[in-house]
């Protein structure tokens, strides 16, 4: 579905129930991660790109405390709470998104009329590609604009990620609120999750971005990610800093046959994949392709061989793809791992062939059957109607 046809379902199906008054339709990307993974918790850097798929969010004021919630994607399912009460978690994982804006802005000292909102979505669930995050970036830039509440997109993202972590109770950096709240067209993110800068690198006009979801099952993620970032923590400690980002990486060389064996191989995941995510902010400012190529294959044999994040099948999907384009683009996994995509930066010339390889290659070796997206670099937008 495209943007425009997402926009009218969703201002179709809100006039329909609410009727013609004055209503805020808001737009926010998903993201992917082109490199730079596990960095983000270790106050480290991470390369987005904000996609056009989309999270729309149509809202209008009513006269009472009350607030109305429709989400058309759950078959018109409707979440109704009333603001001059305690609003507290449900059952259902995505009322708990759209709770959480209303109940970080009332514990922040905002005043929140009542209202209604209707909501829809393009981004594909559970494909790691921020639909969350998304949802919460579109409900806070709506309800801001009704109740004429003045924030940025930086704090806008900082409270999407209270609302995930406090709220919702999923532990998260901050890049994905950051990506999908302000992301550019044509251009990657430069995050540095230390202290929120944020720069607009432009990616190369010849380059498709190619995200294939393998459909691997992540049951192992939540403990492995929790393993995982107990580990560079545990790094952090021994060496008596905070966070890794506080270690110059030849220091951690040094010392690191000192630590346990297993967080040390987590950590230096973390110190090369940060030298990665800078290299490759340069090498697309300056459409070094070859460089891009050797840069996605090194940040995906470290998740594989130090992080340990991988699987047969996503290693598969890489091999693939490499095979195929060689340093004409660049491939690796993407997000959290134990399964989820891959990212890929495709010549344009080349993504219809690709895509053939992979539909044909894939399902035969693994028996499960991914899922293709061609995607590019966009960004938010906020529309009006009296």
């Amino acid at each position: 579905m495209s943007k425009d046809h997402l926009l009218e379902k969703v201002r179709s199906a809100h006039y329909k129930k609410n009727g013609q008054e004055r209503t805020i339709v808001t737009l926010a990307p998903g993201r992917v991660n082109l490199i730079g993974e596990h960095t983000d918790y270790n106050n480290g850097f991470v390369l987005p790109a904000s996609i056009n798929f989309f999270t729309c969010v149509a809202g209008s004021l009513s006269d009472k405390k009350q607030v109305s919630v429709t989400a058309l994607d759950f078959d018109g399912d409707v979440d109704q709470f009333d603001l001059e009460k305690d609003i507290v978690p449900t059952d259902e994982q995505w009322k708990n998104y759209i709770r959480g804006a209303f109940h970080m802005l009332k514990s922040m000292g905002y005043s929140l009329k009542g209202c209604a909102l209707t909501i829809s979505g393009t981004i594909p669930k559970g494909a790691g590609l921020s639909s969350s995050a998304s949802l919460e970036v579109a409900v806070l830039n709506t309800l801001c604009d009704l109740n004429n509440i003045q924030l940025s997109q930086v704090e806008i993202s900082k409270i999407g990620q209270q609302i995930e972590c406090g709220f919702v109770g999923l532990s998260c950096g901050i890049m994905d609120q950051l990506s999908t709240a302000c992301g550019a067209e044509n251009c990657a993110l430069l995050i540095d999750c230390l202290d929120h800068q944020i720069s607009h690198v432009p990616i190369p006009s010849s380059l498709a971005l190619m995200i294939i979801n393998s459909n691997v099952k992540r049951e192992l993620s939540t403990s492995g990610y929790n393993d995982r970032r107990n580990s560079c923590e545990l790094v952090a400690e021994r060496l008596g800093v905070n966070s890794l980002r506080e270690i110059p990486i030849n220091t951690f060389m040094e010392q690191k046959n000192d630590l346990p064996a297993e967080a040390a191989k987590r950590a230096e995941h973390v110190f090369m994949e940060n030298e990665r995510v800078l290299q490759m902010a340069d090498a697309l400012e300056h459409g070094d392709i070859k460089y891009i190529s050797k840069l996605m294959l090194e940040s995906h044999l470290s998740m594989k061989n130090l992080y340990e994040i991988t699987t047969p099948e996503i290693d598969y999907l890489v091999d693939i793809i490499n095979n195929e384009i060689g340093d004409k683009g660049g491939v690796r996994m993407t997000g959290g791992g134990f399964g989820g995509c891959v990212i890929a930066l495709i010549p344009k010339n080349l993504s219809e062939k690709v895509k053939e390889i992979v539909v044909k290659q894939y399902q035969a070796k693994t028996g499960l059957k991914e899922d293709i997206y061609i995607c590019e670099p966009a960004s938010g937008e906020k529309l009006e109607y009296n």
